[in-house]
């Protein structure tokens, strides 16, 4: 990937706003409007270009420029937006991480990255001064909102029209710094990757090659990244009523409003939001005309959903479940309509879940499972004998044009999660797979959270997908209780509405009893409700399943 690549994907967000000026970039509740359905306001690319630019000159003036790591705490919006085009615009490095993670954790996480910029809402700018000593290098700091008892600037005093006195900029080559943004942490420590210029040019051609070169024309945002892409790919983007947090909490209604409202014609969403918005759908029928594409991502979407969402929806729309992480995005897609060619049966036998091929110009494979850091492809080759035993389950390594190559921190997080391959650097996805004749990918768990028992490992995925067809039961998790290597398998499971637990648990010990792959498993636990991943609140927190199920098992005896 060339510099000039890079610059083409920017010029062509600026060639949208100098020849369709007037074309609504950003489409996002008003705020300030009350009612049953939300109202929308909107800013157009001519906009949103002359408003980034406006804070691209702001930023240089007060010593913000190439490499400047700048912490971007904003909830999804127009400013959020302008914000990060007038710091690629620059050079600067954006900062971006989920607030949800816990505020001492997130503290931890930023204080690494030493950042020398602050743009925030004022509750992170409180952060901030609360614990001063984590961000002391900061230099500059601007609020989007109230100014309350610390000093900077205010985002909206610089107004939104460009002076035009900023600086000749030099173009950025593939390999420069794009954005720090980091990995939740919902399934091990967060991990800050670093995204080059090269990664998001690579990005928006492979979006683009997945939605078969169509132009997204307008589009249902519900995670900032994908909003940037389709900006650079001349989308209107709508943003729905959420709270980034809380994904599975938003109003199925709002997002089914916005649909039909704006004419969206495609767009990207976590199980959390997807699964209610089916429901919505069942109990209030409607066309959704517009829409032709749904793409999935954060979690493996359940057959029956994306089963139920074409039953509801036209017989045109495609709908597709996608594999990536913070790290690549996409790594892999499969269309529903190859889903339920028989790999949904074959994922109820016990085969994992099958997330399709590897992605435009993406080369994936598996790797013997090792919690050992893999510094060379020679040791790879070395443990490949490793596989039989597994029968050919490994962990899932990836590379790429896309693919992130560096953690900016910590610097143990390279070590462990990247494979050298001469010029080339492999991704360590600590996800386990395996690929099947026809090239495709069958997600069969988490690394770190497969469950290692006297008799060899299990994985969740694989097992759980046996389970999930149960009637009355609305998702499973299997988890492991005692010692490493000895290893007690545990099914914890949720309840649909009105299901009777003692019946769906005595229907699950039949199922399990069914299979090779899950007789081992005795202990059946109902639980209230998962923990989830706060990104997309679809991830399931098996780690605090298990010390919950300890704690059961333990009480119970």
């Amino acid at each position: 990937m060339t510099s000039a690549t890079y610059w083409a994907a920017i010029d062509r967000f600026r060639a949208f706003a100098r020849t369709e000026p007037d074309r609504e970039a950003v489409i996002y509740p008003d705020a300030t409007a009350s009612g049953e359905l939300p109202t929308y306001r909107h800013i157009t690319y001519r906009e949103l270009d002359d408003w980034s630019e406006t804070i691209a000159e702001r930023l240089t003036a007060a010593g913000v420029g190439s490499g400047t790591r700048t912490i971007v705490l904003v909830l999804p919006s127009p400013e959020l937006y302008a914000i990060l085009f007038g710091l690629l615009k620059i050079g600067a490095v954006p900062v971006v991480i989920d607030p949800g993670m816990g505020l001492r954790k997130m503290v931890h996480c930023l204080r690494a990255v030493e950042a020398e910029a602050f743009i925030g809402i004022p509750p992170a700018h409180a952060v901030r001064v609360l614990f001063r000593r984590s961000f002391r290098k900061v230099r500059t700091s601007v609020t989007v909102g109230q100014r309350w008892f610390w000093r900077g600037e205010r985002l909206a005093a610089w107004g939104t029209v460009p002076a035009g006195g900023a600086p000749e900029r030099t173009p950025a080559v593939s390999d420069d710094v794009l954005v720090i943004g980091f990995t939740t942490g919902s399934t091990g420590p967060a991990k800050a990757v670093e995204l080059t210029h090269g990664n998001l040019a690579a990005m928006v051609e492979q979006v683009h090659t997945a939605r078969g070169r169509v132009a997204p024309e307008t589009s249902l945002i519900t995670l900032p990244l994908v909003g940037i892409l389709d900006l650079l790919l001349g989308s209107r983007c709508v943003l729905p009523p959420l709270i980034p947090s809380k994904v599975g909490s938003t109003d199925p209604a709002h997002v089914a409003h916005a649909i039909e409202r704006f004419g969206v014609r495609t767009m990207f969403a976590s199980p959390a939001l997807l699964i209610p918005l089916l429901r919505y759908l069942e109990r209030h029928p409607a066309e959704l005309k517009t829409l032709g594409s749904i793409y999935s991502g954060g979690a493996p979407v359940p057959d029956w959903c994306i089963a139920g969402l074409r039953a509801v929806l036209a017989e045109d729309v495609r709908i597709f479940a996608g594999y990536g992480s913070t790290e690549a995005l996409p790594m892999s897609l499969i269309e529903s309509r190859e889903l339920f060619d028989g790999l949904v049966e074959r994922a109820h036998r016990g085969e994992g879940t099958c997330i399709g091929r590897p992605a435009d110009r993406i080369e994936a494979c598996v790797i013997a499972i090792t919690d050992d850091a893999v510094p060379s492809w020679a040791r790879v080759e070395e443990l490949a004998g490793e596989l039989e035993s597994t029968s050919g389950i490994g962990e899932l390594v990836v590379t790429g044009p896309n693919v992130s190559t560096h953690y900016y921190w910590p610097d143990e997080a390279n070590r462990q999660g990247k494979i050298v391959d001469g010029d080339r650097i492999w991704h360590r996805t600590g996800d386990l797979a395996r690929i099947d004749a026809e090239g495709r990918i069958w997600f069969c768990g988490r690394k770190s959270q497969r469950v290692c028992t006297a008799d060899g490992p299990m994985f969740t995925v694989q097992v759980e997908q046996i389970f999930n067809t149960v009637a009355g039961v609305a998702r499973t998790a299997l988890v492991g209780v005692g010692p490493r290597g000895a290893q007690r398998p545990v099914l914890c499971f949720e309840l649909d509405p009105g299901a009777d637990g003692a019946a769906v648990g005595a229907a699950l010990r039949a199922r399990g009893a069914e299979f090779e792959l899950t007789r081992a498993i005795g202990d059946f636990l109902p639980h209230p409700g998962f923990p989830v991943d706060i990104r997309h609140n679809a991830k399931i927190g098996r780690e605090q399943l298990a010390r919950w199920a300890a704690k059961r098992i333990g009480a119970h005896r």
